[in-house]
């Protein structure tokens, strides 16, 4: 049997596409998220169109007291986990909100370094194991329209290349994915521009292709890389007069 893939943030659409595409190749899926019950619907579709096994669990990203003992209390025993967490939150309104700031903070980084870090622990003791972490281009560089989330994934993508750093002699593989848009219900209403915009098939598809590779970090669409890189380039003078 195939190793079991745990997909922590389990209701978001980009977790649920990522559980299709393992399923697909006959993993069995564990979904993880809070009131993991609400996922019954999706877990019943996953096992009946891919015919593995599928099972539901609780896991609130921002209870940092319990990461531990969900981490050691999985079975069957994850060989992947996936971290599909995240709050894009509204700039405007979290700089007015500091609050509810350091809820998107919290989401896109705290919450999730702490349960892989449990997850990482364990992998490394078990000498194998695959990490994936989706962090988002918004980490390339701080821009004043989503220094908050951006900030936060920042933080997560340097997290999670440093996992990768240290795990890198114990048999535990480490992606880094950077989706940039994608259209999902958390950025429904915003004004996207097609040629950049990937639908959630299209990460998920991309992920298992990066995993089967062992690849390090990837952009979904190539064109993301050639992007950052310019916005990464611009000296700061300049970057503080532009509106990005």
């Amino acid at each position: 049997m195939k190793d079991p893939v745990l997909i922590l943030g389990g209701r978001s659409d980009i977790g649920l596409a990522i559980a299709h595409a393992f399923a697909a190749e006959s993993h069995p899926i564990m979904l993880a998220a809070r009131n993991a019950q609400g996922l019954e619907l999706q877990g019943k579709d996953l096992s009946l169109r891919h015919r593995v096994e599928v099972s539901l669990h609780e896991f609130d990203a921002l209870a940092l007291d319990s990461h531990e003992a969900f981490v050691t209390g999985l079975e069957p025993r994850p060989g992947v986990v996936v971290c599909a967490i995240g709050l894009l939150g509204d700039q405007q309104e979290d700089e007015r909100d500091l609050a509810a700031a350091v809820r998107v903070m919290r989401t896109n980084f705290e919450g999730p370094a702490s349960v892989l870090g449990h997850v990482a622990n364990r992998f490394a003791a078990e000498g194998e194991g695959v990490i994936v972490g989706i962090s988002s281009v918004a980490g390339d560089r701080g821009r004043g329209s989503n220094y908050i989330y951006g900030s936060a994934k920042a933080g997560f993508t340097a997290y999670l290349a440093g996992l990768r750093n240290r795990l890198a002699g114990e048999g535990v593989h480490v992606l880094t994915v950077k989706p940039g848009f994608v259209a999902t219900a958390m950025t429904e209403g915003l004004d996207l521009p097609a040629p950049l915009t990937a639908a959630p098939g299209e990460v998920s598809a991309a992920v298992l292709r990066a995993v089967a590779k062992k690849r390090n970090v990837i952009y979904t669409r190539p064109v993301w890389r050639l992007i950052m890189g310019v916005i990464r380039a611009i000296p700061e003078p300049i970057f503080k007069k532009l509106s990005l």
